[in-house]
């Protein structure tokens, strides 16, 4: 259909999530509300972060953010 070429459906775990700047940023976990949470053992911190579902532009083999991965490490919500 027409609109946003990728949705939470699309998302599968394991997919690479991917900033604007062409970097991966970490694994998804699972989605979580309006949330993709990462995984921990991909995570520099070890700890899980939540990435808001309103930062994906489009979900292919894998999710792509509006943000680069600078600034959603900046805005991401560690939990």
């Amino acid at each position: 259909g027409a609109g946003a070429a990728g949705t939470a459906a699309d998302i599968r775990e394991h997919m690479d999530v991917v900033g604007s700047c062409g970097n991966t940023l970490g694994k998804v976990d699972h989605v979580e509300g309006d949330s993709i949470k990462l995984t921990r053992s991909d995570s520099a911190d070890g700890r899980h972060h939540l990435i808001p579902m309103g930062w994906v532009t489009r979900v292919d083999t894998r999710v792509h953010l509006s943000k680069n991965c600078g600034e959603a490490k900046k805005e991401w919500q560690t939990v």
